[in-house]
This record gives C-alpha cells, sequence and structure tokens, in this order.
C-alpha cells in the first residue's frame, strides 16, 4: 500500500494528470454514472484520485498492455467526442470523458506514446534482436559460417584440455610465487 501514492509525489514520474470523468461499473440509480476522478498517468500505472488532494487513489493499474483509443459510443450527449477508452484484452476496459475533444485526443496520444516506449523495453525488444541477428547473418554469411565451423571443431576438445591445464598450473604456481 505504502508505495502506491509514491508515483503521484514524485513529479517527474507523472506524464500526463488532470480531471476526467470516470465511468462507474455500477451506476448508481441517483448519481450520475460518470464520476469526476483526478487522473495521473505514470511511466508504469493509471491512477485515479478523488480529487487534486487525495493522497490515496481510489484505483490504479498497470498501463502497460492496455490500448488507448477515442470512443464517442461511449456518450449520447454532446461531450461523446471527449470520451476515450483503455483497453485490455482479458481485463476490465476503463471508459473516460475529458475536459473536451483536444484534451481526449492528447490522453490517448500520451498512453499511445508511453506503450510504444514500454513494449520497445519489454517483449517485441526480444523479437527485434532476434529478427536483427537473422538478418546479419544473411549478411556475413561467408565470414561467419567459416568462423562457425572452426568454433565447431575446436570447440569440443578446447574446454577440457584448457581446464586440466589451469587446475593443475594454479597449485603449482602458488608455492613457487611465494
Amino acid at each position: 500500500l505504502e508505495e502506491i501514492p509514491r508515483p503521484f509525489q514524485d513529479s517527474g514520474n507523472i506524464l500526463k494528470q488532470g480531471y476526467l470523468e470516470k465511468r462507474s461499473r455500477e451506476p448508481s440509480f441517483f448519481g450520475s454514472e460518470w464520476h469526476r476522478r483526478w487522473c495521473v498517468l505514470t511511466r508504469r500505472n493509471f491512477l485515479y484520485y478523488g480529487s487534486e488532494k487525495s493522497k490515496q487513489p481510489k484505483g490504479s493499474f498497470p498501463i502497460e498492455r492496455y490500448q488507448a483509443r477515442l470512443d464517442p459510443q461511449l456518450r449520447k450527449d454532446s461531450r461523446k467526442k471527449s470520451c476515450f477508452q483503455l483497453l485490455c484484452p482479458g481485463k476490465r476496459s476503463y471508459e473516460f470523458t475529458a475536459p473536451s475533444p483536444d484534451e481526449a485526443q492528447d490522453w490517448v496520444e500520451q498512453i499511445q506514446f508511453l506503450l510504444k516506449d514500454l513494449s520497445s523495453l519489454t517483449i517485441p525488444c526480444e523479437e527485434d534482436e532476434e529478427e536483427e541477428e537473422e538478418e546479419l547473418s544473411k549478411d556475413q554469411e561467408s565470414s561467419d559460417s567459416m568462423e562457425n565451423s572452426q568454433n565447431s571443431t575446436l570447440n569440443p576438445e578446447e574446454p577440457e584440455p584448457e581446464g586440466d591445464d589451469i587446475y593443475e598450473m594454479v597449485p603449482g604456481e602458488l608455492p613457487n610465487s611465494q
């Protein structure tokens, strides 16, 4: 629990923050289904608070696998162009209304930008490396295959004699050097 408020105070970690209206999962009969929340996007998480002054978020989730997109279907009223959605396969989706269509666009762009950044640091990075290696080996096939064939013939024999030599030499050397 202690860690959650920290991104909020650590302003260097915050990419975007501001009031959004968040659609509640269980709209009550009396109140609106949209609740004003102070929302904070950090490099890893999306947090939402009751107000700008709240220390404890009402909720938060790791942004990593979510997708953000504008979604005018969420509302029927004049603010429908200010709506966007955060979606993640197999997880709860979140629906928000920004103060203006431009703000909604900005939230979506910030989140998409962050996700691109995160994905380049996480899983797709490994796939990219593999692709690069394949391309490299095509380019340098002649030199690589030469080295590889030499290595594969030398390698099986190398480690054993070397290993033995090292063990034999080290104890022998120690007394002499003292």
